[in-house]
């Protein structure tokens, strides 16, 4: 039996920023030429079927999602030529790499994050679409239902168990009253956890205040503005926070010692002090196994949003960050 070959070509967007909601950084660690991205494609096996993938950002979480596609479609031993693009957090970039992908005739395209799931859902109804790292799909107008897609675009949620990490929040900071949400305005799914923190944290007696920023150069002033009213801060999975979080930590944590409850693994890796939180690796990896069904034949249309089960959610503490803190975190579990 011939062995299936699996290659990748590598093409990112030259000059595209790393922060989204309009902030600028340089990119060019990320970037590839595009002689390299010839060189590799013209090795490509002609029967390989052609993904494309776009990112929106460049952060850990995001990457995670996007290793775990990529090996999901290893895994299954699937004929593939990948171009991996990202927009560097640029709707305008995303929406241009989009309509490229799609006039690159690919059999499939991957859209890492809102922003890009919905410039690629724009720009074809007909190339089969996964998207990943999408909180609510339908809510985002990307699907008929989360049960029944309907169109040509599926994929997998990085819904969080955001209760859940409410109720660490007070298993790990008891005396917490008040408690700051901060998030990016530009992401409606960050404002849709917002709202169910908001709901957790009323059932737990607990106040709830929300900080936002439309630019993550505001990153730093609002958190610099929570010192004193707040006694611990909830990040949800924020492309813009995210990208940020090492501002967010040594603001808030650093300088002030406020503790941070954060929405996945990286936050914590960078700077936070918890959480019990989805593994994006994983939910990139749902989006693959999807995306082997869809080129085996399956229509996107028929495969429902996919969600981590909770048992796959890990509790991950940052010890380092907790001596800091002066906080016993030894005898914390979420059974």
């Amino acid at each position: 039996m011939k062995k299936n070959i699996f290659k990748i070509a590598v093409a990112m967007l030259v000059g595209a920023s790393l922060m989204a909601c309009g902030s600028k950084a340089d990119t060019s660690d990320s970037t590839a030429s595009s002689d390299a991205k010839t060189d590799v494609s013209s090795q490509a096996d002609a029967n390989a079927k052609k993904i494309g993938i776009l990112q929106y950002v460049q952060h850990p979480a995001l990457d995670k999602a996007n290793e775990g596609f990529v090996a999901a479609l290893k895994e299954a031993g699937m004929n593939v030529d990948i171009e991996q693009e990202n927009a560097g957090g640029e709707q305008s970039a995303a929406q241009t790499i989009a309509n490229k992908l799609v006039n690159d005739k690919k059999d499939l395209i991957l859209a890492i994050a809102t922003p890009a799931a919905q410039a690629v859902a724009g720009a074809t109804s007909d190339i089969p679409v996964v998207i990943t790292a999408v909180t609510d799909p339908a809510e985002s107008g990307l699907v008929d239902s989360n049960e029944k897609p309907g169109g040509n675009v599926t994929g997998s949620s990085d819904l969080t168990p955001v209760a859940d990490q409410i109720e660490l929040l007070t298993k790990i900071l008891p005396e917490a009253k008040n408690v700051g949400i901060l998030y990016c305005t530009a992401e409606a799914n960050s404002k849709l956890q917002a709202g169910l923190a908001m709901d957790a944290l009323k059932a737990k007696g607990l106040n709830g205040v929300e900080y936002t920023v439309s630019s993550s150069n505001e990153i730093q002033s609002v958190v610099e503005s929570m010192v004193g009213k707040v006694d611990a801060i909830y990040v949800p999975t924020d492309n813009v926070i995210a990208a940020g979080m090492t501002t967010v930590a040594m603001v808030a944590t650093t300088e002030h010692k406020i503790p941070i409850i954060g929405a996945e693994a990286a936050h914590v890796e960078n700077g936070a002090l918890a959480t019990y939180g989805i593994d994006y690796f994983e939910v990139g990896k749902l989006a693959g196994e999807q995306a082997v069904e869809i080129l085996n034949g399956k229509s996107p249309a028929d495969i429902p949003i996919a969600y981590l089960p909770k048992d796959k959610c890990k509790l991950v503490i940052n010890d380092e960050v907790a001596k800091e803190l002066g906080i016993d975190t030894s005898n914390i579990s979420m059974e």
